[in-house]
Protein backbone atom coordinates (compact mmCIF):
# COMPACT_ATOMS: atom_id res chain seq x y z
CA UNK A 1 0.00 0.00 0.00
CA UNK A 2 1.17 3.52 -0.77
CA UNK A 3 1.06 6.52 1.52
CA UNK A 4 1.14 10.10 0.28
CA UNK A 5 4.06 11.26 2.38
CA UNK A 6 5.38 9.20 5.27
CA UNK A 7 4.79 6.04 7.24
CA UNK A 8 6.07 6.24 10.79
CA UNK A 9 6.73 2.94 12.53
CA UNK A 10 6.53 3.21 16.30
CA UNK A 11 7.41 0.50 18.72
CA UNK A 12 4.75 0.10 21.36
CA UNK A 13 6.89 -2.93 22.19
CA UNK A 14 10.66 -3.53 22.29
CA UNK A 15 11.85 -0.43 20.39
CA UNK A 16 15.05 0.90 21.90
CA UNK A 17 15.61 4.28 20.23
CA UNK A 18 14.39 7.02 22.56
CA UNK A 19 15.09 9.64 19.89
CA UNK A 20 11.61 9.09 18.39
CA UNK A 21 9.89 10.62 21.40
CA UNK A 22 8.89 14.29 21.47
CA UNK A 23 9.21 14.92 17.75
CA UNK A 24 6.76 16.62 15.42
CA UNK A 25 6.43 14.35 12.37
CA UNK A 26 4.19 16.63 10.32
CA UNK A 27 5.41 19.24 7.83
CA UNK A 28 2.15 21.15 8.21
CA UNK A 29 1.50 24.44 9.95
CA UNK A 30 -2.09 23.32 10.52
CA UNK A 31 -1.62 19.74 11.75
CA UNK A 32 1.19 18.56 14.00
CA UNK A 33 1.82 14.96 15.03
CA UNK A 34 3.84 14.76 18.24
CA UNK A 35 5.13 11.51 19.70
CA UNK A 36 5.00 12.03 23.45
CA UNK A 37 6.27 8.55 24.27
CA UNK A 38 7.23 5.36 22.43
CA UNK A 39 7.76 3.10 25.41
CA UNK A 40 6.43 -0.32 26.31
CA UNK A 41 5.81 -2.13 29.62
CA UNK A 42 9.57 -2.33 30.21
CA UNK A 43 10.65 0.63 32.42
CA UNK A 44 13.17 2.05 29.96
CA UNK A 45 14.73 5.28 31.28
CA UNK A 46 15.15 6.44 27.67
CA UNK A 47 11.44 6.45 26.78
CA UNK A 48 8.21 7.76 28.13
CA UNK A 49 5.06 5.65 27.94
CA UNK A 50 2.81 5.18 24.90
CA UNK A 51 1.21 8.48 23.97
CA UNK A 52 0.97 10.90 21.08
CA UNK A 53 -0.78 14.15 20.32
CA UNK A 54 -2.34 15.43 17.13
CA UNK A 55 -2.47 19.22 17.33
CA UNK A 56 -4.74 20.95 14.81
CA UNK A 57 -4.82 24.75 14.75
CA UNK A 58 -3.33 24.62 18.27
CA UNK A 59 -6.08 22.32 19.55
CA UNK A 60 -4.60 19.10 21.02
CA UNK A 61 -6.04 15.61 20.76
CA UNK A 62 -4.19 12.99 22.83
CA UNK A 63 -4.07 9.30 21.91
CA UNK A 64 -3.20 6.82 24.68
CA UNK A 65 -2.21 7.67 28.23
CA UNK A 66 1.16 6.06 28.96
CA UNK A 67 3.19 7.21 31.97
CA UNK A 68 4.80 10.62 31.58
CA UNK A 69 2.57 12.01 28.83
CA UNK A 70 1.66 15.24 30.65
CA UNK A 71 5.27 16.15 31.39
CA UNK A 72 6.31 15.30 27.84
CA UNK A 73 3.53 17.53 26.52
CA UNK A 74 4.51 20.32 28.92
CA UNK A 75 8.13 20.14 27.75
CA UNK A 76 6.99 21.13 24.25
CA UNK A 77 4.82 24.03 25.43
CA UNK A 78 6.05 27.63 25.56
CA UNK A 79 5.85 27.65 29.36
CA UNK A 80 8.76 25.19 29.47
CA UNK A 81 10.71 26.36 26.43
CA UNK A 82 8.83 24.58 23.64
CA UNK A 83 6.99 26.08 20.68
CA UNK A 84 3.65 24.24 20.52
CA UNK A 85 1.06 26.43 22.20
CA UNK A 86 -1.58 23.71 22.00
CA UNK A 87 0.44 21.50 24.36
CA UNK A 88 0.06 23.88 27.28
CA UNK A 89 -1.45 21.17 29.46
CA UNK A 90 -4.52 23.15 30.48
CA UNK A 91 -5.51 22.99 26.80
CA UNK A 92 -5.75 19.17 26.79
CA UNK A 93 -9.48 18.53 26.73
CA UNK A 94 -9.97 15.65 24.24
CA UNK A 95 -8.38 12.21 24.55
CA UNK A 96 -8.69 8.85 22.81
CA UNK A 97 -7.70 5.42 24.13
CA UNK A 98 -6.91 2.39 21.97
CA UNK A 99 -7.22 -0.26 24.70
CA UNK A 100 -7.01 -0.75 28.46
CA UNK A 101 -3.53 -2.27 28.93
CA UNK A 102 -1.62 -0.67 31.81
CA UNK A 103 1.23 0.70 29.67
CA UNK A 104 -1.38 2.74 27.79
CA UNK A 105 -3.31 3.96 30.86
CA UNK A 106 -1.04 4.54 33.87
CA UNK A 107 -0.79 8.20 32.88
CA UNK A 108 -4.56 8.57 32.97
CA UNK A 109 -4.80 10.05 36.50
CA UNK A 110 -2.21 12.64 35.47
CA UNK A 111 -4.24 13.44 32.34
CA UNK A 112 -7.35 13.97 34.46
CA UNK A 113 -5.87 15.94 37.33
CA UNK A 114 -2.78 17.93 36.31
CA UNK A 115 -4.39 19.94 33.49
CA UNK A 116 -7.18 20.81 35.94
CA UNK A 117 -4.66 21.97 38.56
CA UNK A 118 -3.03 24.05 35.83
CA UNK A 119 -6.33 25.71 34.91
CA UNK A 120 -8.43 23.49 32.66
CA UNK A 121 -11.95 24.75 33.21
CA UNK A 122 -14.12 22.23 31.39
CA UNK A 123 -14.52 18.45 31.70
CA UNK A 124 -12.09 16.13 29.94
CA UNK A 125 -13.82 14.31 27.09
CA UNK A 126 -12.49 10.75 26.77
CA UNK A 127 -13.29 8.23 24.04
CA UNK A 128 -12.23 4.62 24.43
CA UNK A 129 -13.15 0.95 24.68
CA UNK A 130 -15.78 -0.59 26.90
CA UNK A 131 -14.45 -0.37 30.45
CA UNK A 132 -13.06 3.17 30.22
CA UNK A 133 -15.98 4.56 32.23
CA UNK A 134 -15.47 2.05 35.03
CA UNK A 135 -11.72 2.78 35.07
CA UNK A 136 -12.45 6.52 35.22
CA UNK A 137 -14.89 6.12 38.09
CA UNK A 138 -12.31 4.17 40.10
CA UNK A 139 -9.60 6.78 39.45
CA UNK A 140 -11.86 9.63 40.58
CA UNK A 141 -12.81 7.68 43.69
CA UNK A 142 -9.14 7.00 44.45
CA UNK A 143 -8.38 10.73 44.26
CA UNK A 144 -11.56 11.87 46.01
CA UNK A 145 -9.68 13.27 49.01
CA UNK A 146 -7.22 15.17 46.82
CA UNK A 147 -9.99 16.63 44.68
CA UNK A 148 -11.97 17.65 47.74
CA UNK A 149 -8.97 19.29 49.39
CA UNK A 150 -8.23 21.35 46.27
CA UNK A 151 -11.87 22.36 45.90
CA UNK A 152 -12.66 23.21 49.51
CA UNK A 153 -9.29 24.29 50.86
CA UNK A 154 -7.46 27.54 50.13
CA UNK A 155 -6.25 26.52 46.66
CA UNK A 156 -8.01 28.47 43.88
CA UNK A 157 -9.52 25.57 41.92
CA UNK A 158 -12.60 25.32 39.71
CA UNK A 159 -15.19 22.58 40.18
CA UNK A 160 -15.31 21.57 36.51
CA UNK A 161 -11.88 20.71 35.13
CA UNK A 162 -11.43 17.50 37.17
CA UNK A 163 -14.59 16.00 35.78
CA UNK A 164 -14.58 13.46 32.92
CA UNK A 165 -17.20 12.68 30.31
CA UNK A 166 -16.59 9.13 29.08
CA UNK A 167 -17.73 7.89 25.69
CA UNK A 168 -17.34 4.15 25.09
CA UNK A 169 -16.72 3.15 21.47
CA UNK A 170 -19.01 0.26 20.58
CA UNK A 171 -18.64 -0.11 16.82
CA UNK A 172 -16.40 0.74 13.90
CA UNK A 173 -16.77 3.99 12.00
CA UNK A 174 -17.09 7.69 12.74
CA UNK A 175 -17.37 8.38 16.48
CA UNK A 176 -16.14 11.96 16.91
CA UNK A 177 -16.09 15.12 14.82
CA UNK A 178 -15.57 18.83 15.40
CA UNK A 179 -14.41 21.78 13.30
CA UNK A 180 -10.77 20.57 13.40
CA UNK A 181 -10.81 16.79 13.22
CA UNK A 182 -12.82 13.70 12.33
CA UNK A 183 -12.13 10.43 14.17
CA UNK A 184 -12.99 6.93 12.98
CA UNK A 185 -12.43 3.71 14.94
CA UNK A 186 -11.60 0.26 13.59
CA UNK A 187 -11.02 -3.02 15.38
CA UNK A 188 -7.53 -4.48 15.64
CA UNK A 189 -6.44 -7.95 16.79
CA UNK A 190 -4.57 -7.62 20.08
CA UNK A 191 -4.62 -11.04 21.65
CA UNK A 192 -8.03 -11.78 23.13
CA UNK A 193 -8.96 -8.20 23.96
CA UNK A 194 -12.59 -7.89 22.79
CA UNK A 195 -12.28 -4.13 22.27
CA UNK A 196 -8.90 -2.99 20.96
CA UNK A 197 -9.12 -0.09 18.55
CA UNK A 198 -7.10 1.70 15.91
CA UNK A 199 -8.00 5.22 14.82
CA UNK A 200 -8.10 7.17 11.56
CA UNK A 201 -7.99 10.94 12.03
CA UNK A 202 -8.82 13.39 9.25
CA UNK A 203 -7.80 17.04 9.68
CA UNK A 204 -8.07 19.90 7.16
CA UNK A 205 -4.79 18.84 5.52
CA UNK A 206 -3.73 15.41 6.82
CA UNK A 207 -5.00 11.89 7.33
CA UNK A 208 -3.24 10.15 10.24
CA UNK A 209 -3.84 6.51 11.13
CA UNK A 210 -2.90 5.03 14.52
CA UNK A 211 -2.66 1.24 14.70
CA UNK A 212 -2.70 0.89 18.46
CA UNK A 213 -1.24 -2.40 19.63
CA UNK A 214 -2.06 -4.97 16.97
CA UNK A 215 -1.02 -8.19 15.33
CA UNK A 216 -0.87 -7.96 11.50
CA UNK A 217 -4.28 -6.79 10.37
CA UNK A 218 -6.12 -6.40 7.08
CA UNK A 219 -8.31 -3.84 8.82
CA UNK A 220 -5.31 -1.58 9.34
CA UNK A 221 -4.42 -1.88 5.66
CA UNK A 222 -7.97 -0.89 4.72
CA UNK A 223 -8.22 2.09 7.06
CA UNK A 224 -4.66 3.27 6.28
CA UNK A 225 -5.30 3.39 2.55
CA UNK A 226 -4.58 6.89 1.30
CA UNK A 227 -3.26 8.12 4.64
CA UNK A 228 -0.50 10.71 4.89
CA UNK A 229 0.96 9.19 8.06
CA UNK A 230 0.67 5.73 9.58
CA UNK A 231 1.82 5.33 13.18
CA UNK A 232 2.25 1.61 13.73
CA UNK A 233 3.69 -0.44 16.56
CA UNK A 234 6.43 -2.96 15.82
CA UNK A 235 8.64 -5.33 17.76
CA UNK A 236 12.26 -6.15 17.06
CA UNK A 237 12.87 -9.38 15.14
CA UNK A 238 16.26 -9.72 16.84
CA UNK A 239 14.66 -9.30 20.25
CA UNK A 240 11.90 -11.74 19.33
CA UNK A 241 14.41 -14.48 18.57
CA UNK A 242 15.85 -14.19 22.07
CA UNK A 243 12.48 -14.76 23.74
CA UNK A 244 11.18 -17.98 25.22
CA UNK A 245 8.62 -19.92 23.19
CA UNK A 246 5.80 -18.72 25.44
CA UNK A 247 6.79 -15.08 24.91
CA UNK A 248 7.12 -15.66 21.16
CA UNK A 249 3.59 -17.00 21.10
CA UNK A 250 2.35 -13.99 23.08
CA UNK A 251 4.07 -11.46 20.80
CA UNK A 252 2.81 -13.13 17.64
CA UNK A 253 -0.79 -12.92 18.86
CA UNK A 254 -0.57 -9.37 20.17
CA UNK A 255 1.93 -7.39 18.09
CA UNK A 256 3.47 -6.88 14.67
Amino acid sequence: MKFKQIAVLLCALLIQQGTYAQRDFSDSEVTKLVLLGTGNPNPSPEQSGCALAIVVNDVPYVVDFGPGLIRMAAALSPRYGGNIEGLDVKNIKRAFLTHLHSDHTTGYPDLILTPWVMGRDEPLEVYGPTGIKEMTDHILEAYREDIGYRLYGTEPANDVGWRVNCHEILKEGLFYQDEHIKAEAFRVPHGTWPNAWGFRFTTPDKVIVISGDSAPSENIIEYASGADILVHEVYSAAGYEKKSESWKSYHAAHHT
